[in-house]
C-alpha cells in the first residue's frame, strides 16, 4: 500500500527532505518506523528506537500500534516544548 510520510523539524533536517510517498507492507506505525530504520543512514539516526519522537496518523496524534491503511498520512516530529 502507499502512504504519505511527512518529516518535521530536526527529523526533516536530518533526513534532508520534508516528505515522501512510500510503498509499504507495514500494517502499523511501528512496522513502518522499522522499515524506515532499515534504510540506514540518516533514517536510522533520526528515527532510532529510544529517541524522543512523536507520530501522527491522518493529522491525529497516534501511538506505534495504530493501524495503517491505503493513503494514510503519517507524520514524524520531535516533541515540542513551549517557552
Amino acid at each position: 500500500m502507499k502512504v504519505q510520510i511527512k518529516y518535521f523539524a530536526s527529523i526533516r533536517e536530518a533526513i534532508g527532505h520534508g516528505g515522501e510517498e512510500c510503498e509499504t507492507g507495514a500494517t502499523t506505525l511501528a512496522q513502518l518506523r522499522l522499515e524506515l530504520l532499515a534504510r540506514g543512514g540518516a533514517y536510522a539516526e533520526a528515527l532510532a528506537p529510544g529517541r524522543a519522537l512523536r507520530m501522527a496518523l491522518n493529522q491525529v496524534m497516534a501511538d506505534e500500534a495504530s493501524p495503517l491503511a491505503e493513503g494514510s498520512e503519517v507524520a514524524f516530529f520531535p516533541p515540542v516544548t513551549g517557552g
